[in-house]
């Protein structure tokens, strides 16, 4: 019989002793430890009391999400919350995502170094999570469509935050993988400091628009103008609001005008219509240059970009785009790409959008999910703290033997990139978390690369890595938002940052990067399944809605 995540009282504390009492993780289970900069600091243990009941969330009769009245009004979806195919039945689905290749283990005697661009964006969980609750199985939804850290970093986790001076705190643990017990799992977490919208610099934002005819559909434009309604809501008198729209061509709807005067941006949502065709590239460039003409020096200048990314007039394509957002980007404006709707969904031009734009990327399929990033995560999606933000892992052989990045394949980088400042890289917003999990081989006397015979170069360890309790060490680069000169930070995480008691957020993300292993079909899944899932989530109390409404979407498609 297939486990279902169904909340428990007494049967799940008594379960959760039993688990403890094996060795298993637990409520009392340590925080991820802090990690500061080539230093090695001492694990500290935090003991919480086990709640005496657990807050209810699943209803056991009708196997849904409990929505609560004031979820509702905010469009939270539940069961049969979502748009269904047309009712001619005609299949008229273009949806477009890029192919992406799985990331493999490397071989640390030849392949140390793991290079790539940090990523916040989280467009990829809140698209699956429509699809699934649209009716799609996991063998219907795209590869694309599923990217691991895309998914991880959607959920928010204890982390310690920036000691001063820095950009951001960073955080390490290590344990046991989950899904292959003979491996380890490395958790990385890089979190930058929140800043209260009110208290931020102020702000330059273009609202652009798709208003073609595509748009016309209830979850697109008039969830676009909903969405807007509520950024606008925290807006005032040192905010500058434009709105330029693009279909067939491109209008300037309104220009520089101060964010308290609420009334006029919302009039002027309101009176947006959709008909046309769609000419993005023409709304982009008109987008950058009222952003251009409105450019608050030391400010938060920003363009957000709400559409489906069906663009059929003029540069469509995904390399053209490229380079006009690229050479954008340059004029010290950064973008926020808000994807909308369904089956003409274009996200491989979206991800480009935002990839080469100095952006984010979210994907906004209700009213709820519009209050996530433009309310509760405002500071994230608007203000960057940190902007090019590259990392390298260098693994020592005499630990890790092998190792897997779990995702971020589409943000793979040379490791030659590391170091060259014109390299393009991720940003990070004020209050942003980016989390990083390697599956790792740890080595042993049978895998040991120390002695091999090699004609042409030698693979013993140097007397560092002898000597040194580091699996690895971390290194950081990044730049202040407004300046060319990146800066670097190292970190040395070892030995003391190894648990057999991982953390509640350890267990967790570690269960979304399995559920995206899953979905994937990857071949690198060994003892991983939907129900593993279940179990995995059963052993710790999930905390707020968006965890709980992810162990929803695991047991709609472990039916």
């Amino acid at each position: 019989m297939k486990r279902k995540t169904v909340l428990r009282s007494v049967i799940a504390s008594a379960t959760l002793l039993s688990l403890t009492a094996c060795g298993q993780a637990n409520l009392t289970s340590p925080t991820a430890a802090p990690v500061e900069p080539s230093t090695a600091t001492t694990v500290t243990t935090t003991v919480d009391t086990a709640p005496e009941e657990y807050p209810v969330y699943y209803d056991n009769s009708m196997k849904t999400y409990a929505i609560s009245e004031s979820e509702n009004s905010l469009g939270f979806v539940g069961e049969d919350a979502f748009w269904d195919v047309p009712e001619d039945g005609v299949n008229r689905n273009t949806e477009e995502y890029d192919n992406i290749r799985e990331n493999v283990f490397k071989d640390v005697a030849t392949s140390p170094l793991s290079t790539f661009s940090a990523d916040v964006d989280t467009a990829s969980y809140s698209n699956l999570r429509r699809l699934i609750n649209s009716g799609y199985t996991l063998n219907e939804i795209p590869e694309g469509a599923i990217r691991a850290e895309e998914m991880i970093n959607y959920f928010s986790y204890n982390y310690k935050g920036p000691d001063e001076n820095e950009p951001f705190g960073v955080n390490a643990e290590i344990s046991t993988c989950p899904w292959n017990s003979e491996h380890e799992l490395l958790r990385l977490g890089l979190q930058s400091e929140a800043i209260d919208f009110s208290d931020a610099p102020d702000s330059n934002i273009v609202f652009l628009v798709d208003v073609s005819g595509s748009m016309r559909d209830e979850n697109k434009l008039p969830l676009v103008k909903q969405s807007f309604s509520l950024l606008v809501d925290n807006l005032s008198e040192k905010d500058t609001v434009s709105i330029v729209t693009y279909a067939s061509g491109v209008s300037v709807v309104l220009e520089g005008t101060s964010g308290d005067k609420k009334d006029k941006i919302l009039e002027a949502l309101d009176s947006l219509q959709a008909n046309g065709s769609t000419n993005g590239s023409g709304g982009i460039e008109e987008a950058y240059r009222v952003a251009e003409a409105n450019f608050i020096k030391g400010g938060n200048n920003r363009v957000i970009i709400a559409s489906d990314g069906d663009f059929n007039i003029g540069k469509s394509s995904a390399s053209d785009l490229s380079k006009q957002i690229k050479k954008n980007a340059k004029k010290g404006i950064f973008l926020s790409v808000l994807g909308y709707g369904m089956y003409n969904y274009s996200d491989t031009v979206m991800e480009t959008l935002a990839d080469d734009g100095n952006g984010n990327y979210a994907y906004i399929d209700t009213l709820h999910e519009a209050k996530k990033v433009l309310v509760e995560e405002l500071g994230a999606t608007m203000l960057t703290v940190a902007k090019d933000v590259k990392l390298q892992i260098e693994f020592n052989p005499k630990y890790v033997s092998e190792y897997r990045l779990i995702g971020y394949e589409n943000r793979a980088l040379n490791n030659e990139d590391f170091d060259d400042d014109t390299k393009d890289a991720g940003e990070i917003g004020a209050g942003h978390s980016v989390t990083v999990l390697y599956e790792i081989v740890p080595t042993t006397e049978e895998n040991a690369s120390n002695g091999k015979d090699l004609k042409y170069q030698t693979s013993n360890l140097t007397d560092e890595a002898l000597k040194s309790n580091d699996w690895l060490t971390l290194s950081i680069r990044y730049k202040e938002p407004d300046e060319d000169e990146s800066k670097l930070l190292e970190y040395e995480i070892g030995s003391k940052y190894y648990t057999d008691k991982p953390s509640e957020d350890f267990i967790f993300s570690a269960a979304v990067a399995e559920f995206a292993m899953v979905a994937r079909n990857s071949e690198f899944i060994a003892d991983g399944s939907l129900n593993h899932i279940v179990e995995e989530l059963n052993t710790i109390p999930l905390k707020d809605e968006y965890r709980r409404e992810f162990a929803t979407l695991v047991d709609k498609v472990n039916l």
